[in-house]
């Protein structure tokens, strides 16, 4: 293998056992000795490739949502359907997570922004019109990240015990959040 190659080969291994480390220990608790031993190399190529511990975090924790099934239904089901993407995306939980949890760095903080102004607002917005379809959009943007915020951070099994029902009733509140004021 070449050494071009051989570096390639490199950055993806430690991209990926930073990933795999980040989703399941957070920024905090993830030394780059940790990455660089789960991918088989030095610590000082971990910094020789990505920087710092904060770039590496930032390449691999990236979020995105397929818009293709928030824009293929009615707008009047859109608010149930938004809710259903979001819980069932495999991703978005690990990620999210990751994120809130490293947000006391300001670099993360902002990454946290874009993901929620990227995977959130923008697709609801792109299904809105009128003078006021950004703050309909961030609004519901801001519904559906306190119901994240409730599943995933503080753990309220109660309100996830029974799926169905909260989409149902989560859709229905986005719902209106998105509907234009008569």
């Amino acid at each position: 293998m070449s050494e071009r190659g051989s570096g390639v080969a490199t950055r993806e291994a430690i991209r990926a056992a930073a990933e795999r480390l980040f989703l399941d220990r957070g920024y905090a608790r993830t030394p780059v000795r940790d990455i660089a031993g789960a991918a088989g190399v030095n610590a000082a190529l971990v910094i020789r490739y990505f920087g710092s511990k904060e770039e590496l975090f930032l390449e691999t924790m990236r979020l995105t949502i397929d818009d293709e099934p928030l824009l293929d239904v009615p707008i009047e089901s859109f608010g149930r359907r938004f809710v259903e993407v979001v819980l069932s995306t495999d991703d978005i939980r690990g990620v999210y997570l990751a994120l809130v949890r490293g947000s006391g760095e300001s670099r993360i903080a902002e990454r946290l922004r874009e993901v929620h102004e990227q995977a959130l607002v923008a697709p609801l917005r792109a299904r809105l019109s009128g003078a006021d379809a950004d703050l309909r959009a961030r609004m519901a943007a801001a519904a559906v990240g306190g119901l994240l915020y409730s599943l995933w951070v503080v753990g309220d099994e109660d309100l996830a015990a029974d799926r169905d029902e909260l989409v149902a009733r989560y859709g229905a509140i986005v719902q209106q959040l998105v509907a234009p004021l008569p």
